[in-house]
């Protein structure tokens, strides 16, 4: 199998995947135009990137059938377009959790303690201790979560370092998880912006998510309250975000933003960094060395297990319920051309199978077959499965 990889991987990582036998072809700086071109030149099985863009007319120029971004976060690949090509998508979850939770923590403490700023005064030789002596301090401040996945979790055992109480939010918290977290489970974001003096975003970018944090959660939020968000731009509405630091006094940590540039390097026109009480990072919150290291190591892995069983782990493009209506169960003796039969009997019927498994016996003298189908067998189809081969033992159908 052939890797293109289209961004920046460890040496480590790469060292892993030629010893694994696989061929590589490593070009960091590959974008837009140059990587398609690429995916097609290079006849590459797999796809390697990080925050590169993924598009269509990438996906169709080649021979891809698996694509793995190495992160968490998938939204910059067309997950549409895979999947209707029958290639998988896979990510490195959790990997950079601790990462993000740090940097997430460095922000909320520069906002407390105006670093930023006390660097830029000391950089243009001004001393100013009366100024920025002032500061409100995080100890018993609460800390709102908007996600508590892996990320989420590691802010909480963090806070609780930190002396912060947690109260938090999310589509799959219960009671029962936020007990055994030791948290405050809250029935809604706006309760949590009500409730903290800190917030903290950590969700995945989805049509649920997308503009999630809106106007009427920074108008529920405290006056002078602190705003933190390393997950993505598009979860926030930006326009209300600065008109709350600018009218309610709110201050905002940022490492991810709506005029965030695509490439490594550029200029940033986006304004929200003019305005007195925001600061923000470079979407640097997985760029650890740790953490790149973990995700490299997870991406060997699940390269690794691609080429050794035909399907890789952490697919976010599987369907999670298919067209099938009924299972077909095939009790068979496990000979050649048994199951031939019955997909040839199905396929003059005009059945399509959804999803089908094979499960052998010890000894290899008997199997099952789990054949899911989009529509019922008629009797007579099922009549002409058994009586067309003396190797099927017993047929059932279920509905789903």
């Amino acid at each position: 199998m052939r890797i293109l990889i289209a961004d920046k991987f460890p040496d480590g990582g790469r060292t892993d995947l030629l010893e694994c036998g696989f061929e590589i072809v490593y070009d960091p700086d590959l974008k837009d135009e140059a990587l398609t071109a690429a995916i097609k030149s290079s006849g590459a099985d797999i796809l390697v990137v990080r925050g590169t863009k993924v598009t269509a007319e990438m996906l169709e120029a080649g021979r891809l059938s698996l694509v793995v971004r190495a992160g968490a976060g998938y939204n910059t690949i067309d997950v549409k377009t895979a999947s209707s090509r029958g290639i998988y998508v896979t990510n490195c979850p959790g990997k950079n959790s601790i990462a993000v939770a740090e940097l997430a923590f460095g922000l909320m403490l520069s906002l407390d303690r105006r670093i930023p700023d006390n660097v830029n005064d000391l950089r243009q030789g001004r001393w100013n201790k009366k100024e920025y002596s002032k500061a409100p301090g995080i100890f018993g401040r609460t800390l709102g979560l908007i996600g508590v996945g892996r990320i989420g979790q590691e802010m909480i055992s963090r806070a609780k370092a930190f002396g912060m109480p947690v109260v938090a939010w999310s589509r799959s918290l219960d009671l029962e998880r936020a007990e055994k977290l030791g948290i405050d489970m809250k029935q809604s974001p706006l309760e949590v912006a009500s409730a903290s003096d800190v917030v903290s975003i950590h969700v995945a970018l989805n049509n649920d998510t997308k503009n999630l944090i809106d106007e009427k959660f920074f108008a529920a939020m405290k006056p002078g309250s602190y705003f933190i968000n390393t997950s993505r731009a598009e979860v926030v509405d930006q326009a209300a975000l600065a008109r709350a630091v600018t009218e309610r006094g709110l201050r905002a940590g940022l490492d991810v933003f709506a005029g965030e540039p695509t490439g490594g390097v550029g200029s940033v026109e986006d304004g929200i960094f003019k305005i007195d009480g925001v600061i923000g990072t470079h979407h640097i919150g997985a760029s650890t060395d740790q953490a790149q290291q973990a995700i490299a190591q997870e991406t060997v892995r699940i390269i690794r297990e691609y080429k050794d069983k035909g399907r890789a782990p952490n697919v976010v493009n599987l369907a999670k319920k298919t067209p099938a209506t009924h299972l077909l169960v095939v009790r068979h003796f496990d000979r050649v051309g048994v199951l031939a039969n019955v997909f040839d009997q199905l396929k003059g019927a005009g059945i399509n199978v959804e999803e089908t498994e094979n499960i052998v016996f010890d000894g290899a003298a008997a199997a099952v077959a789990r054949i899911q189908l989009d529509s019922a067998p008629s009797d007579s189809v099922l009549d002409a499965i058994k009586s067309n081969s003396q190797d099927i033992i017993e047929l059932s159908l279920l509905k789903l």
